[in-house]
């Protein structure tokens, strides 16, 4: 590929995108478009704001004029199955879809590549066996997390959830395609054993928007989830796993720094599932990792987050 070289817009350019609330703080148009334009694809990938109200609307319309593909974030991959023809078992066994992928029927066939961008940073340690896992969360990214974390062989995972309720959809979601081997349970964020989860856990995932750099103080909304001070029992080299990857590092992972934790970013899991997304969509399946990342990395820095 030709040093600067730069994409052209025309009349023959085709529409990729991600929908979401927010999705203005996303990364995705410049990590797809440097793929997009290594790959000699005539595509261009944009983010799309839309509120719940028009969401299906939106998603329809777009397969209307032919787009030929979508991404799904926060805070509709569990809505966004209401607008599928066709949905793949592992993305209906777990109720979330994160790609929409144009098919014959005018319509959009749903798949979940969160799982495999999420156990791409965590491929490096060999042996999850018995090891415990937290997860802070139990919306769309919640499932995929979970579902990553039985494929890895962890012995142990706990859900935290804001109600009872929630709480319970989740786990009559997940515990139906989780290894029998693996337990898997919840509480709530209020229940009084939630410091000892914390202390006892190898693993912790923030799978909420809270801390992500939208979601800031001024519309008060706390920037640590479960707050500051439940974190004083974390335990030495513990993994925190922040599926937020603006601002670098949240808030939340700074916190690794003092008490001598290990930090996971959601940037190559951003990285990785839109590599499985453009596979989808395009048929191709070497994509061009590298140059993703570069960018993703390079734009980071522009923005200083």
């Amino acid at each position: 590929m030709e040093p600067n070289k730069h994409k052209t817009i025309n009349g023959d350019t085709s529409l990729v995108g991600v929908l979401g609330d927010p999705v203005n703080h996303s990364l995705s148009p410049v990590i797809h478009n440097a793929a997009l334009l290594e790959l000699n694809l005539n595509w261009c990938y944009l983010a799309i704001p839309s509120k719940e109200i028009h969401f299906e609307l939106v998603v329809k319309g777009l397969r209307k004029i032919n787009c030929k593909g979508l991404n799904i974030t926060i805070p509709y991959k569990s809505q966004a199955m209401n607008c599928c023809t066709h949905i793949n078992n592992f993305s209906k066994n777990i109720e979330a879809v994160n790609t929409l992928v144009p098919n014959d029927n005018d319509g959009w066939s749903g798949f979940n590549t969160d799982v495999d961008g999420f156990i791409a940073p965590l491929l490096y340690e060999k042996n999850w066996a018995k090891k415990k896992a937290l997860i802070i969360g139990t919306g769309g990214s919640a499932k995929a997390v979970a579902k990553g974390l039985d494929l890895l062989g962890l012995g142990t995972i706990t859900c935290i959830s804001r109600s009872n309720e929630s709480l319970m959809k989740f786990l009559n979601i997940i515990r139906p395609n989780i290894n029998q081997k693996t337990n898997i349970n919840g509480i709530t964020k209020d229940n009084l054993s939630l410091k000892h989860y914390i202390n006892e856990s190898n693993l912790i995932i923030n799978a909420t928007p809270i801390g992500m750099t939208n979601k800031s103080i001024d519309n008060n909304i706390q920037q640590i989830p479960l707050g500051r001070e439940i974190w004083n029992n974390l335990k030495k080299d513990t993994i925190l796993y922040d599926l937020i990857y603006t601002p670098r590092p949240t808030e939340w992972l700074k916190l690794t720094t003092q008490y001598g934790c290990k930090r996971i970013d959601g940037l190559e899991m951003l990285i990785q599932q839109g590599a499985s997304s453009l596979r989808l969509w395009s048929g191709i399946e070497e994509m061009p990792i590298d140059i993703m990342r570069e960018a993703a990395h390079k734009e980071l820095l522009n923005k200083k987050l």
